[in-house]
C-alpha cells in the first residue's frame, strides 16, 4: 500500500507540474493573443486602415496566435508536437469537409476585404436584409438595422447574393408618384410639384429634377417627382416632399383620387317570360 501510494506522489509530482505548466502557458498565452491583437488593431487604427480590416485582421492574429499556444501547451505535456501537426493535419482534413460552410465564409471575408463592395458605416442590403455594417469578421458581417436590431450575416451568403449599397455613392434620386385625377388640369399638378421640388433646399439642380406624366392607371393620372439630393439627405427630402405636395396639390383642388370602380345600369326593357311547361294526364 506504502509503495502505491508513493508511486501515486511521484506521478503527481511528475505530471502535475506538467499539467501546471500547461495550463498556465494556455491562460497566459491566450492573454498575450488578446493582446497583440488588439495592439495590431491600434496600428492599423492609427494608419487609417479601414476599420474591416482592422477588425479582420485582429481576429485572424488572435487566431493565429491561439493556434501556436494550444501547441505549446500540449508539447509542455509530452505530446510529440511533430505527430500532433500530422494529427493536426489529418483531422483537419475531415473537419474541414465537415466545415465547409464555415470555410466558404472565411473565403468569402477574405473576399469581401479585397474587392471591398462595402465598408463599415454603409448602408446596404445583402442576404435579404439591409442595415448599417458595424464589422466585418472572419466569417461573419455585423449590421444594425433601421429599428436597432443586429444581424449577423455569414460571408458565404454575401458573397453568393446581390449586394446593394446604398452609401456608395454620393448622390441618389428620389422616386415619387402621385396621382391625379382624370378631370384635373395636368399642367396645373406638374406646376405644383415642380414648384415644391424648388422651395426644398436640399434638392440638388444637377442633375435637374424630373415631373413628368408616367402612367394613365385605371383610377388615375400618374406623374413622377425625381429629385436627386445627397445622399444623406435622401429620406428627410422624401419625407418632406410627400408631405408637401399632398398639401399643395390640396391647396389647388387637384385631386389625388383613391381606388374606385364604376358601375353602370342599363334598363333592357321588359322581362322576357319563359313559357311554361304544361304537362297532361291520359
Amino acid at each position: 500500500m506504502g509503495e502505491t501510494i508513493a508511486v501515486i506522489q511521484d506521478l503527481a509530482l511528475l505530471y502535475g507540474a506538467k499539467v501546471i505548466t500547461a495550463l498556465a502557458i494556455f491562460i497566459i498565452g491566450r492573454w498575450l493573443a488578446k493582446k497583440i491583437s488588439a495592439v495590431v488593431q491600434k496600428l492599423l487604427a492609427k494608419n487609417a486602415v479601414d476599420p474591416a480590416i482592422q477588425h479582420f485582421v485582429g481576429s485572424l492574429v488572435s487566431w493565429v496566435l491561439l493556434m501556436f499556444v494550444v501547441i505549446a501547451a500540449l508539447g509542455q505535456l509530452g505530446i510529440q508536437t511533430a505527430s500532433f501537426v500530422a494529427i493536426v493535419g489529418a483531422a483537419g482534413l475531415a473537419v474541414g469537409l465537415a466545415l465547409q460552410g464555415s470555410l466558404a465564409n472565411f473565403a468569402a471575408g477574405v473576399l469581401i476585404l479585397i474587392f471591398r463592395p462595402f465598408k463599415v458605416g454603409d448602408f446596404v442590403e445583402v442576404a435579404g436584409v439591409s442595415g448599417v455594417v458595424q464589422r466585418i469578421q472572419i466569417f461573419t458581417t455585423e449590421l444594425h438595422s433601421p429599428d436597432n436590431k443586429k444581424i449577423i450575416v455569414p460571408n458565404g451568403g454575401i458573397i453568393s447574393g446581390n449586394i446593394t449599397n446604398y452609401s456608395a455613392n454620393d448622390t441618389r434620386r428620389v422616386d415619387l408618384v402621385f396621382g391625379i385625377g382624370y378631370g384635373d388640369d395636368i399642367d396645373a399638378a406638374k406646376a405644383v410639384l415642380e414648384s415644391v421640388v424648388a422651395a426644398e433646399a436640399r434638392v440638388l439642380t444637377d442633375p435637374a429634377p424630373t415631373v413628368a406624366v408616367v402612367e394613365l392607371a385605371d383610377s388615375s393620372v400618374n406623374l413622377v417627382c425625381r429629385p436627386w439630393v445627397n445622399t444623406a439627405d435622401y429620406w428627410d427630402v422624401y419625407f418632406n416632399i410627400t408631405e408637401a405636395a399632398k398639401k399643395a396639390l390640396d391647396a389647388k383642388g387637384i385631386s389625388i383620387p383613391f381606388p374606385q370602380r364604376d358601375l353602370h345600369l342599363h334598363n333592357v326593357g321588359a322581362l322576357v317570360q319563359q313559357p311554361q311547361a304544361k304537362t297532361s294526364i291520359a
